[in-house]
Protein backbone atom coordinates (compact mmCIF):
# COMPACT_ATOMS: atom_id res chain seq x y z
CA UNK A 1 0.00 0.00 0.00
CA UNK A 2 1.38 3.40 -0.96
CA UNK A 3 1.51 6.20 1.57
CA UNK A 4 -0.44 9.40 0.92
CA UNK A 5 2.86 11.22 0.26
CA UNK A 6 3.97 8.57 -2.26
CA UNK A 7 0.57 8.63 -4.01
CA UNK A 8 0.68 12.42 -4.30
CA UNK A 9 4.25 12.29 -5.62
CA UNK A 10 3.35 9.69 -8.25
CA UNK A 11 0.27 11.67 -9.30
CA UNK A 12 2.29 14.92 -9.49
CA UNK A 13 4.92 13.21 -11.66
CA UNK A 14 2.25 11.82 -14.01
CA UNK A 15 0.66 15.27 -14.41
CA UNK A 16 4.07 16.89 -14.93
CA UNK A 17 4.96 14.34 -17.62
CA UNK A 18 1.60 14.76 -19.36
CA UNK A 19 2.04 18.53 -19.49
CA UNK A 20 5.52 18.17 -20.95
CA UNK A 21 4.38 15.53 -23.44
CA UNK A 22 1.57 17.77 -24.66
CA UNK A 23 4.04 20.62 -25.10
CA UNK A 24 6.28 18.48 -27.33
CA UNK A 25 9.28 18.67 -24.96
CA UNK A 26 11.01 15.34 -24.41
CA UNK A 27 11.31 14.07 -20.85
CA UNK A 28 12.81 10.66 -21.54
CA UNK A 29 15.21 11.00 -18.62
CA UNK A 30 12.43 11.08 -16.01
CA UNK A 31 11.03 7.75 -14.84
CA UNK A 32 7.67 8.82 -13.46
CA UNK A 33 6.52 5.29 -12.71
CA UNK A 34 8.71 4.94 -9.62
CA UNK A 35 7.34 5.83 -6.20
CA UNK A 36 9.49 7.94 -3.87
CA UNK A 37 10.09 7.81 -0.14
CA UNK A 38 11.82 10.11 2.29
CA UNK A 39 14.96 8.82 3.95
CA UNK A 40 16.88 10.58 6.72
CA UNK A 41 20.43 10.61 7.98
CA UNK A 42 21.29 13.07 10.72
CA UNK A 43 19.95 16.48 9.65
CA UNK A 44 19.65 15.48 5.98
CA UNK A 45 16.48 14.40 4.22
CA UNK A 46 16.62 12.46 0.95
CA UNK A 47 13.85 12.04 -1.63
CA UNK A 48 14.61 8.60 -3.02
CA UNK A 49 12.97 6.91 -5.97
CA UNK A 50 12.42 3.21 -5.28
CA UNK A 51 14.00 0.70 -7.62
CA UNK A 52 12.48 -2.44 -6.13
CA UNK A 53 11.64 -4.49 -9.21
CA UNK A 54 14.04 -6.22 -11.62
CA UNK A 55 13.19 -3.75 -14.41
CA UNK A 56 13.53 -0.65 -12.21
CA UNK A 57 16.88 -1.92 -10.90
CA UNK A 58 18.07 -2.67 -14.44
CA UNK A 59 17.26 0.84 -15.71
CA UNK A 60 18.24 2.70 -12.54
CA UNK A 61 19.38 6.24 -13.34
CA UNK A 62 20.41 5.48 -16.95
CA UNK A 63 20.20 8.31 -19.50
CA UNK A 64 19.43 11.05 -16.98
CA UNK A 65 21.47 14.20 -17.31
CA UNK A 66 20.89 15.62 -13.83
CA UNK A 67 19.45 14.87 -10.43
CA UNK A 68 18.32 17.34 -7.74
CA UNK A 69 20.75 17.79 -4.83
CA UNK A 70 18.96 15.82 -2.12
CA UNK A 71 17.40 13.25 -4.43
CA UNK A 72 18.58 9.76 -5.18
CA UNK A 73 17.56 6.22 -5.99
CA UNK A 74 17.18 3.44 -3.44
CA UNK A 75 17.73 -0.05 -4.84
CA UNK A 76 15.96 -2.78 -2.88
CA UNK A 77 16.73 -6.45 -3.49
CA UNK A 78 14.75 -9.46 -2.28
CA UNK A 79 17.84 -11.23 -0.96
CA UNK A 80 21.07 -10.14 0.68
CA UNK A 81 23.95 -10.60 -1.75
CA UNK A 82 26.99 -8.89 -3.20
CA UNK A 83 24.89 -6.80 -5.59
CA UNK A 84 27.39 -4.94 -7.80
CA UNK A 85 26.66 -1.82 -9.83
CA UNK A 86 28.12 -0.23 -12.93
CA UNK A 87 27.48 3.00 -14.80
CA UNK A 88 26.80 1.86 -18.37
CA UNK A 89 24.55 4.49 -20.05
CA UNK A 90 24.48 6.54 -16.84
CA UNK A 91 25.29 10.12 -17.79
CA UNK A 92 25.90 11.65 -14.34
CA UNK A 93 28.63 10.66 -11.87
CA UNK A 94 27.23 9.12 -8.71
CA UNK A 95 28.12 7.96 -5.22
CA UNK A 96 26.63 4.72 -3.97
CA UNK A 97 26.16 3.69 -0.36
CA UNK A 98 25.65 0.00 0.31
CA UNK A 99 23.37 -0.35 3.33
CA UNK A 100 22.80 -3.21 5.80
CA UNK A 101 19.33 -4.22 6.99
CA UNK A 102 19.79 -2.18 10.19
CA UNK A 103 20.30 0.98 8.09
CA UNK A 104 24.06 1.26 8.66
CA UNK A 105 26.15 2.19 5.64
CA UNK A 106 28.61 -0.64 4.94
CA UNK A 107 30.73 1.14 2.33
CA UNK A 108 30.50 4.04 -0.12
CA UNK A 109 31.88 4.06 -3.66
CA UNK A 110 32.39 6.94 -6.11
CA UNK A 111 31.30 6.05 -9.66
CA UNK A 112 32.28 7.78 -12.89
CA UNK A 113 29.62 8.36 -15.56
CA UNK A 114 29.30 5.93 -18.47
CA UNK A 115 31.79 3.31 -17.27
CA UNK A 116 31.59 -0.44 -16.78
CA UNK A 117 33.72 -0.75 -13.63
CA UNK A 118 32.04 -2.86 -10.94
CA UNK A 119 31.21 -1.24 -7.59
CA UNK A 120 30.32 -3.83 -4.96
CA UNK A 121 29.38 -3.96 -1.28
CA UNK A 122 31.95 -5.28 1.22
CA UNK A 123 29.30 -7.62 2.68
CA UNK A 124 25.99 -9.00 1.44
CA UNK A 125 23.27 -6.29 1.48
CA UNK A 126 19.70 -5.71 0.27
CA UNK A 127 19.90 -1.91 -0.07
CA UNK A 128 21.98 0.50 -2.14
CA UNK A 129 21.45 4.27 -2.33
CA UNK A 130 22.72 6.26 -5.33
CA UNK A 131 23.20 10.02 -4.92
CA UNK A 132 25.07 12.69 -6.87
CA UNK A 133 28.83 12.19 -6.77
CA UNK A 134 30.41 13.19 -3.42
CA UNK A 135 27.01 13.81 -1.80
CA UNK A 136 28.00 11.59 1.12
CA UNK A 137 31.57 12.89 1.53
CA UNK A 138 30.48 16.55 1.35
CA UNK A 139 28.18 15.88 4.34
CA UNK A 140 30.71 13.72 6.22
CA UNK A 141 28.43 10.70 5.91
CA UNK A 142 30.68 7.66 6.28
CA UNK A 143 30.41 3.89 6.77
CA UNK A 144 28.57 3.22 10.04
CA UNK A 145 26.21 6.18 9.55
CA UNK A 146 22.56 5.11 9.76
CA UNK A 147 20.03 5.77 6.99
CA UNK A 148 16.53 5.94 8.49
CA UNK A 149 13.26 5.18 6.73
CA UNK A 150 14.27 2.11 4.74
CA UNK A 151 11.20 0.12 3.69
CA UNK A 152 11.04 -3.35 5.20
CA UNK A 153 10.33 -6.25 2.88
Amino acid sequence: MLSMHTSITVLRNIIFSALYASSGIAVAQVNTALPTIELKTGIYRIQAELADTPKAREVGLMNRTSMPTNSGMLFIFEQKAGHCFWMNNTKIPLSIAFIADDGKIVNIEEMQADTTNNHCPKVAVRYALEMNKQWFSERVIVPGTVIQGLPKK
